[in-house]
């Protein structure tokens, strides 16, 4: 008798809570779902791209690099408050400089991917890399 009372109330608080947090559930589902649908129109994108596997290294270097910071220093002449950008510990006066300089960053690990290429391929065993 006991057993069934627990039940039946585990299962109307279930449902309480369902109820009041439907709205995140729902939410949360549509936002996944728009991943996965996003995510399938770029892999047919990327079956007829033959540069897609560029694109995808260079945004997998792109997260592996620091992204920039702002920082707010007091100028040297004026004291006066001054944004200034900060990368990699290096301090920019402008964005764009700092952009440039976190680029150049972002493609010298991709070529380094694929400066490795070629022996991590050969260590692998895909004979078709190998010089024989």
């Amino acid at each position: 008798m006991a057993h069934s009372l627990y039940a039946t109330a585990a299962i109307v608080l279930a449902a309480i809570l369902l109820y009041r947090f439907h709205r995140q559930i729902l939410a949360t589902l549509a936002r996944f779902d728009a991943r996965n649908i996003a995510r399938k129109f770029e892999e047919a994108r990327d079956r007829r791209d033959r540069l897609a596997h560029y694109r995808h290294t260079v945004k997998l270097a792109e997260e592996q690099i620091d992204s920039i910071s702002e920082i707010v220093v007091s100028d040297a002449r004026t004291a006066m408050p001054v944004l200034r950008f900060v990368f990699a510990g290096e301090t920019f006066a402008t964005r764009e400089d700092a952009e440039a300089a976190r680029n150049q960053a972002i493609m010298a690990k991709a070529r380094d991917f694929y400066a490795e290429l070629p022996a991590a391929l050969s260590r692998r065993g895909d004979a078709s890399l190998r010089r024989e």
